[in-house]
């Protein structure tokens, strides 16, 4: 299946799933040090707005390395805990289609150009399909990343409703 059609299936699937969630539910961390699920999507947020970033370079430049971004500050900086869930659900969902339509119109070629990814930039998952190291290899793991967190998000709602 291509990553991008998974993609907006997913997006849509969760949104449906999560928009009649009650803010108060989204903001309840299981403990101190750990993210709410309303920090979990604001980190899906982040994830989204720098791989949109990446994506998009990937295609143009040459020699592009894939940088790191500090996700606990990134999260703390934006104050995901404190805004709406609906906001940031809406907001979750729009940046996503934007990606799967970006993904779709990514040609074959371009999706098999080699990146600098550096031994940091930790891949999510050993199941994917691209060849480590190339644009569609992101492409892939954006949507496994995705997939771990939504998962987290379920985790967290179902014990405030235990």
């Amino acid at each position: 299946m291509r990553t991008d059609f998974n993609l907006r299936e997913i997006t849509l699937q969760a949104f449906e799933e999560f928009i009649l969630v009650d803010d108060k539910d989204t903001a309840v961390k299981p403990a101190p040090d750990k993210w709410s699920a309303k920090e979990v999507l604001g980190h899906l947020i982040d994830s989204a707005s720098n791989n949109h970033g990446r994506f998009v370079r990937a295609q143009f430049e040459e020699n592009l390395s894939i940088e790191g971004y500090k996700q606990n500050e990134w999260v703390d900086a934006q104050d995901y805990q404190n805004q709406e869930w609906q906001d940031l659900l809406i907001m979750w969902r729009q940046f996503n289609l934007l990606l799967s339509n970006l993904m779709f119109n990514t040609s074959p070629s371009k999706r098999e150009k080699k990146l600098s990814i550096p031994n940091a930039f930790q891949p999510s998952g050993p199941d994917l399909k691209e060849a480590p190291g190339t644009l569609g290899y992101l492409m892939e793991d954006y949507v496994v990343h995705l997939k771990k967190h939504l998962g987290q998000i379920r985790n967290l709602l179902s014990q405030t409703n235990d």
